[in-house]
């Protein structure tokens, strides 16, 4: 079996990176303000944290009738997500706060949520922001059998169908995240063919504590106070709403019909473009306009501007987006928008039917 060697960007010598940091370091100097979170991030996150408890007592505790119960459970899986959108993620990438202590804070939601946050950083930040819609390497376009997101990926006769039931198999991403693909790579060592960092004895207890605890709180306890088919119909609910959330903001940035899907080089591993210009050829931008959408998805339909600058907070994506596209203008490089959600949802279902009719 031949070794797995990871790609690599080639070194140029004038680079739009470069170019495109100096631009943007330029507009927070003049303007005097911080790259992190402000006072609106984090009131956002306290109004959430806060509302995801106060669901989750009032339908564990106080077990509403069902006509209250149900629309509670979609309120609950779409805090899951506004959360993991707008705390967990910046304070992943280091940008929800100046101050380290409150980025891990705000990082560590994702424990509150089930998911352990040492193989999401592992995954997102090291991996997909790096080799975006790289098969082989990125796991985001790697969904097994039932779907193919990347031209190179084989096509099976399901996938001429794929662009039907994507919704359905969206809904069951959080569960097999929470259930299965975490522990996968926990004993396997790996994401996909990439190896895991060396865990540190830290990063197994707080594994194990993450998984426990999401057992009594979204498992036992609810068992216990409602009973087993009311905690079924209720867990169901708010993890597919969750799951389906989580997916099509994900997919709507990269799994669309005007994204590229680089191939290494076979002999030298490279790359075609350089790192800024990889990010900007294989990731879309959505909806950049609509202020509620922006608000609840935590900047992420601005996902150009984050795979540039995952380290500066979403709540400056608006202004800078206008300095990242001024920049692919004077290179020639396509910046990828789409007006509305409704047109990058239509622009992935053509992707997925191209994929699944095509080689």
């Amino acid at each position: 079996m031949t070794p797995f060697t990871m790609p690599k960007f080639p070194v140029v010598k004038e680079s739009l990176h470069t170019e495109l940091r100096k631009r943007v370091q330029q507009y927070f100097d003049e303007n005097n303000i911080s790259a992190t979170g402000n006072m609106s991030l984090f009131t956002k996150a306290i109004v959430l944290v806060a509302s995801f408890v106060a669901v989750y007592v009032h339908l564990i505790f106080f077990t509403p009738h069902w006509y209250f119960a149900i629309p509670e459970c979609f309120l609950l899986g779409g805090l899951i997500a506004a959360i993991g959108f707008n705390v967990m993620h910046d304070g992943s990438h280091g940008s929800f706060s100046q101050h380290k202590w409150k980025n891990k804070l705000a990082a560590t939601s994702l424990s509150m949520l089930g998911a352990n946050h040492f193989l999401w950083n592992m995954k997102h930040n090291m991996i997909h922001h790096s080799f975006t819609n790289v098969d082989g390497v990125d796991d985001d376009i790697e969904v097994g059998v039932f779907m193919r997101m990347a031209p190179t990926q084989k096509r099976l006769w399901m996938h001429r169908f794929q662009h039907f039931y994507f919704w359905f198999l969206y809904m069951l991403l959080y569960v097999f995240w929470i259930f299965f693909t975490d522990y996968k790579k926990y004993f396997l060592k790996k994401i996909g063919d990439v190896p895991l960092k060396k865990m540190e004895t830290k990063d197994h207890i707080e594994f194990w504590v993450t998984k426990v605890y999401h057992g009594f709180v979204f498992i036992v306890l609810p068992i216990m106070m409602v009973g087993w088919f009311n905690w079924l119909m209720g867990f169901l609910v708010v993890s597919m709403f969750s799951g389906f959330v989580l997916s099509i903001v994900f997919q709507l940035a990269h799994t669309v019909e005007h994204a590229e899907f680089p191939v290494a080089d076979i002999d030298t591993h490279k790359l075609p473009d350089e790192f800024a210009a990889h990010q900007i050829k294989t990731t879309a931008n959505f909806a950049t306009k609509n202020k509620v959408i922006s608000w609840l998805v935590g900047g992420l339909n601005f996902q150009i501007e984050h795979h540039l600058f995952p380290k500066i907070s979403h709540v400056h994506y608006p202004a800078i987006s206008e300095i990242v596209k001024a920049v692919c203008m004077e290179y020639q490089l396509q910046y990828i928008e789409y007006p509305t959600m409704r047109k990058a949802v239509v622009a992935h279902v053509r992707f997925l039917k191209q994929m699944g009719k095509y080689d």
